[in-house]
């Protein structure tokens, strides 16, 4: 399965290199068989690509990359946004924050006049906001939409200042030369919030003393309440607003005793690195690559193809 993973990557790295070769700068992406693939030449600071395995029949998963003002106004930071937004239980989170958390993100910064971290907190607590009045609104009709969710990563780069925030398990891995062998090494830049990690269950036990069942082992999996694998999302807002765990949403997803505070969070881990020039390349993904492969896997595959790409979003 690892091999077969691997020589996957490979050909679709190589046909970034073809479509160089062949095509230009095309940006229309294409389709082959569950693989979605989008070169979209140059950003800010260097080439990327993007790639989506489809695990699903429905595809719940999104990415973007945006690359000039990170304002509103033309006189605003300049740099750019990545973002891997790993849905669950539908496609209509991940769908929101697509349209949603970088625009958001351009509102605060033009109120700055800067990049910061509480630029990106607000802009991630505007987006889960704005998500939850949907599910309000589409209540009497679409109840499930309350059980919809998605995990969040984001990558900005601005004036040489790399930002990472992270709701979820998804994943970004720097590849850095040492200067000494020219070894590239993997270093993890994220924080992740999987229910199998014993430091976040600690923290939800902690978060919720008078609550035995806040994690559960089920199937050989550790579960938030039995439901879920991660502690934090955007949306999933029957697990965090009491009227929203309530009929007419199905049974299965209902909680049998009342909520009294929210059991899942979306407040973001933000880490802050001064990027140096023996840093390579950066590597997005969701947790389905991160399933098959480690760090220092998959800055390896990145390193030894011919076109070396700045930045990477798998997902599954």
């Amino acid at each position: 399965m690892l091999s077969r993973l691997i020589n996957f990557l490979q050909k679709c790295w190589q046909r970034t290199l073809d479509r160089h070769m062949h095509t230009g700068s095309d940006t229309t992406g294409w389709q082959d068989g569950l693989l979605w693939y989008k070169d979209s030449g140059q950003h800010l600071i260097g080439d990327f690509s993007m790639a989506v395995v489809q695990a699903n029949n429905l595809l719940e998963d999104q990415s973007q990359i945006e690359s000039g003002s990170l304002s509103l106004l033309d006189s605003g930071p300049y740099g750019t946004f990545v973002g891997v937004y790993d849905g669950h239980g539908g496609p209509e989170t991940s769908r929101y924050i697509n349209d949603h958390l970088f625009q958001n993100l351009k509102r605060f910064a033009a109120e700055q006049n800067s990049m910061s971290v509480d630029v990106i907190q607000n802009a991630f607590q505007a987006t889960e906001e704005g998500f939850i009045s949907v599910v309000a609104k589409e209540w009497s009709m679409k109840p499930q939409l309350a059980a919809v969710g998605s995990c969040c990563l984001v990558g900005v780069i601005c004036n040489g200042t790399l930002y990472i925030a992270n709701l979820g398990d998804s994943r970004a891995v720097l590849g850095r030369v040492v200067r000494e062998t020219g070894q590239v090494l993997a270093i993890q830049l994220s924080a992740e919030h999987n229910a199998s990690i014993e430091s976040v269950r600690q923290e939800l036990h902690s978060m919720h003393p008078d609550d035995s069942q806040i994690v559960v082992l089920k199937h050989n999996v550790w579960r938030v309440k039995g439901l879920i694998q991660v502690s934090r999302s955007v949306g999933d807002v029957y697990l965090k607003k009491a009227e929203f765990n309530r009929e007419p949403l199905y049974a299965k997803f209902r909680l049998r005793e009342p909520i009294k505070k929210p059991i899942l969070s979306a407040d973001p881990s933000i880490s802050v690195l001064q990027l140096q020039p023996h840093d390579k390349f950066l590597i997005f993904a969701s947790d389905g690559l991160w399933e098959h492969l480690s760090n220092q896997e998959a800055v390896d595959i990145v390193q030894n193809q011919p076109h070396h790409v700045r930045s990477v979003t798998r997902e599954s």
